[in-house]
């Protein structure tokens, strides 16, 4: 799917006059070979605990993207190397993180799109608390699971249905 996300909030202004597209601020960073990815968002609610996000990136992806509410934590890393590898095998379109990653170098060789807050080298618990398939808060904008996410270069959207 061809997509640039300046058009597509060009083409709905309407959208994000009610709500029903959203963008997220400009406060991620990109890692992974996609720079340009779109699929429906599959939510997890974790802090500091990345069990949930290895069992769901276990699964197939089917072309979705993974949104991860980490609390904007930046003390521990919820995404590295072998995750990253787990979405690019198992057919996830991309993952957005609220909170970091690690592996950079690693994921940047993923054949996925990831957006994150940052990069901090320790990792996370793995005790499994969490939820699954939960609306989400991403940096004040509202997912829920089946909401479309489009990201490239110029940013991230949340969109209520299929925009492309």
């Amino acid at each position: 799917m061809t997509f640039a996300t300046t058009d597509l909030c060009d083409d709905h202004p309407q959208l994000l006059e009610n709500g029903c597209l959203a963008v997220l601020p400009p406060v991620f960073r990109h890692f992974g070979k996609a720079r340009t990815f779109c699929g429906r968002a599959t939510t997890l609610k974790v802090f500091e605990d990345n069990a949930l996000v290895r069992a769901t990136l276990e699964a197939p992806g089917n072309g979705n993207v993974l949104v991860i509410d980490g609390g904007a934590s930046m003390r521990r890393a919820l995404v590295g190397g072998q995750l990253g590898l787990l979405a690019q095998n198992n057919g996830w379109a991309g993952i957005v993180v609220n909170g970091c990653v690690r592996d950079s170098d690693e994921l940047d060789a993923c054949e996925v799109g990831i957006r994150a807050l940052g990069v901090h080298p320790q990792k996370s618990s793995k005790k499994g608390e969490g939820e699954r398939n939960t609306r989400v808060i991403i940096s004040g904008v509202p997912v829920c699971p089946g909401d479309w996410v489009y990201a490239d270069a110029d940013g991230v959207l949340i969109a209520q249905q299929k925009l492309a």
